[in-house]
């Protein structure tokens, strides 16, 4: 690439590590050398490298995982939150390897919070409460919370939750939601979260708030969901009257 002494070395160094990764040399998870390695080959601090690779990483050419380097970024995968299909089914469908790791699951009062975010008669109202991480290929993408009205799917629990909820809902209760209330915004990844998606503390995120309706349009499941913000591109269909 021709040298451009016009712009700043840590843009330069950008479009050098930026051309190589799309001539496909290194590919897709492929780890990059360590740090000290790329500053002593681009000439450079590790200040001025790491203003390059955080620029990459917020383009998601590239992803860091805490205490372990920098990796090339994998195809994103396309979203659809509007759309009522489990993360297994949308992320296979494009060729990927997804995994489902529950990592907590208990019966609990819902709480006064919950309970006034559900819309819910009382705060002792009981709920299924899971916490779930989400893999696609070799790494975790996604820590999700789910709160699920007991009397809506019992023995909830007794089912493999290492598999797609929406497909346990379906095939072992006969449930299947009607429609959903969605809010997204950024944010940052607290410590437990980050160590979880191998991000480092104050990493940012995509915030996924989706409140789902049952059948007879009453609620039944609050889901909050954490994404990597480099794994996924948001991508919702639109029609238009007439």
């Amino acid at each position: 690439m021709p040298f451009d002494p016009v712009s700043p070395h840590y843009l330069r160094i950008r479009d050098e590590i930026a051309a190589d990764v799309a001539s496909g040399t290194p590919c897709a998870d492929h780890k990059f050398p360590s740090e000290r390695e790329m500053a002593e080959r681009f000439g450079c601090t590790r200040v001025t490298l790491r203003q390059a690779l955080q620029q990459l990483e917020a383009e998601g050419v590239v992803y860091r995982e805490n205490r372990r380097g920098w990796f090339v970024s994998p195809q994103r995968i396309r979203y659809d939150p509007t759309r009522i299909t489990g993360f297994m089914d949308y992320v296979a469908a494009q060729g990927r390897t997804p995994l489902t790791e529950c990592l907590h699951a208990e019966l609990r009062p819902a709480g006064s919070w919950l309970a006034q975010r559900m819309g819910l008669a009382s705060a002792d109202e009981p709920v299924f409460y899971l916490q779930r991480r989400r893999w696609v290929d070799r790494r975790p993408v996604l820590l999700e919370f789910n709160a699920l009205v007991a009397n809506w799917c019992p023995g909830l629990l007794d089912a493999d939750l290492n598999t797609s909820l929406t497909t346990v809902l379906r095939e072992r209760f006969g449930r299947v939601q009607s429609r959903c209330e969605l809010a997204m915004h950024t944010g940052t990844v607290d410590e437990h979260q980050a160590e979880l998606l191998q991000l480092s503390v104050g990493s940012s995120s995509l915030y996924l708030e989706r409140l789902n309706f049952g059948e007879a349009g009453q609620p039944v499941e609050f889901d909050q969901e954490f994404w990597r913000p480099d794994a996924l591109s948001v991508v919702m269909e639109t029609r238009y009257p007439g």
